[in-house]
């Protein structure tokens, strides 16, 4: 064994938390220090967590609502703000799709970013909203609409480096026992964002002269969002579990692993379908229902429980994944029930009744919002020791990209279905169902591999660890 430090070195045990039965008062005896891995653990070779994990996890959940919210600042007021830069609804419409197109463009650069560590890609994701915030409002106090555009797209670019972060935060500061969690509060939190957004723009403008003061007041906030960034703990002083993080391939490594991962294609096909038209679903939620005389207000009900309900749904279903690691069986019941969701969605517009579309969305947020983190958490198992930052923000920008050929597709197959309102969106919500039931058997494909490349390696690395430490 390693001679032991002196004292001095060891990391702050106040700070510091178990998730085991608390140390005997004489802790400082029952602790040991190794040089070869570099971390607190206590006398059964259980590694330390610490309380400052909260704070990193509190900015990351922050900056997910605030450029979520800055991505559809426009939508909810999409004729007003037509109507101030006499422009087409269509072109308003293009400032979200093309926010999802950038996130596709620095995939490589989140990916080296979020590999170097989290703080490192908060920190740029700060930077990028602040810039890009401010070059929307001056596009905007001016009329430039091609300023405003360019603004949207740098605020485009500063989604992924918060949006792919949870799994490699949770994975670098929290045990197995809170990554799912983590990872949960902090990728939910860019819908609640997107909800935000769409229910306070339209108390912003009631006019078109209203819409600079809006821009103006969401660069005022995202900006103010940004400043913690800095301040963050950039990791641990020690790893949150015995295994840590010194296994971890690198970048290029994990790449080349992933090209030889079935398990992973399977699972990013899955995930890219089903977060590609939830997105798509969010953008077009009003004009799917408008056409059969539903309000803005009801659709826009709809679009809440979308988001409540799965919220909601999440949070009770992350802490059961978390202790009992059944990501896949929860995988497999919750990727039909989402088909069915789109399914039923064909049919209940022409109902004509609010209840019927409350019930399919609240649906369809509940299977969507419990899948998102425990197919994250998943992915980062089944291709371990690759960097889960890879295999995270590969996924990622393979849902926002669908999202946005989803978008246009969907757009494009708009009317054309006699006896419906010539607006209907009937022929796209049965695309949408098609396409969501031929992901379906990805997940269940998994039984047919091989049994150790479908296991949890992560756990099963971090428990003979600790077994043998």
């Amino acid at each position: 064994m390693a001679d032991r430090p002196p004292f001095t070195s060891r990391p702050s045990i106040e700070d510091a938390e178990s998730e085991m039965a608390p140390l005997h008062p004489a802790s400082t005896h029952d602790l040991e220090v190794t040089e070869s891995q570099g971390q607190l653990i206590d006398a059964t070779g259980h590694a330390r967590i610490y309380k400052r994990r909260f704070f990193g996890l509190f900015q990351l959940v922050l900056l997910n609502i605030i450029i979520s919210w800055d991505w559809l600042t426009f939508s909810a007021v999409s004729s007003t703000a037509a109507q101030f830069f006499q422009v087409s609804e269509s072109a308003i419409n293009w400032l979200s799709t093309g926010f999802l197109f950038a996130f596709v463009a620095v995939t490589p650069c989140t990916i080296w970013a979020l590999h170097r560590g989290p703080k490192t890609s908060i920190v740029i994701s700060a930077l990028l909203l602040f810039a890009g915030n401010w070059i929307r409002y001056a596009g905007t106090r001016v009329g430039r609409f091609g300023v405003v555009i360019f603004g949207q797209i740098i605020i485009g670019f500063a989604q992924p480096f918060v949006l792919a972060a949870p799994t490699r935060y949770s994975d670098l500061w929290f045990t197995g026992k809170g990554r799912v969690s983590a990872t949960a509060i902090a990728s939910l939190a860019n819908p609640l964002g997107g909800a935000l957004g769409q229910l306070i723009g339209p108390l912003w403008v009631t006019k078109p002269e209203d819409v600079p003061d809006m821009v103006l007041y969401t660069a005022i906030i995202s900006c103010v969002a940004c400043l913690p960034s800095f301040f963050i703990p950039s990791k641990p002083p020690t790893a949150p579990s015995v295994n840590g993080d010194n296994e971890k391939l690198t970048v290029s490594e994990s790449i080349q692993s992933l090209k030889r991962n079935k398990p992973f294609f399977l699972i990013l096909t899955a995930f890219g379908v089903y977060v590609g038209f939830f997105n798509a679903v969010s953008s077009l939620i009003n004009q799917i229902f408008e056409p059969y005389g539903f309000s803005e207000t009801e659709a826009g009900i709809a679009g809440a429980l979308l988001i409540v309900v799965g919220l909601v749904a999440s949070a009770v279903v992350s802490p059961l994944v978390d202790r009992t690691k059944q990501y896949l069986l929860t995988i497999k019941l919750l990727v039909p029930l989402i088909a069915i969701g789109y399914l039923l969605l064909i049919f209940v517009p022409e109902t004509r009744t609010v209840i019927g579309p409350y019930v399919v969305c609240a649906l369809l947020g509940a299977a969507s919002f419990s899948l998102l983190p425990c197919a994250l958490e998943y992915l980062v198992e089944i291709t371990y020791p690759a960097s889960p930052e890879v295999s995270s923000t590969i996924c990622w920008a393979g849902g926002q990209l669908l999202g946005a050929i989803f978008i246009i597709i969907m757009d494009a197959l708009k009317g054309g279905v006699s006896g419906e309102p010539e607006a209907t969106m009937k022929r796209a919500l049965i695309f949408q169902a098609v396409v969501s039931w031929l992901a379906v058997p990805c997940v269940f494909a998994l039984n047919l591999l091989d049994k150790s490349s479908i296991g949890l390696r992560r756990h099963g690395a971090e428990t003979t660890t600790e077994e043998h430490g």
